[in-house]
């Protein structure tokens, strides 16, 4: 599947995956052979930052 280019789908695109499959955002971005940073500043331009803790992408 691609990636959303929608911010707002993109990440929840992502939080889906983390919640279901990934460990951590870098696991994710490997296993889909993604920019773990494009994705960090295209959804940080949008309002969302990485939670660790959470392992999901949370409202600034």
């Amino acid at each position: 599947m691609a990636v959303p280019k929608d911010p707002v789908m993109l990440m929840s695109y992502v939080n889906t995956q983390l919640r279901d499959q990934y460990a951590s955002l870098s696991d994710f971005a490997a296993s889909a052979m993604l920019d773990e940073n494009e994705i960090l500043e295209k959804l940080d331009a949008a309002g969302y930052v990485y939670n660790k803790e959470l392992n999901r992408f949370v409202a600034k």
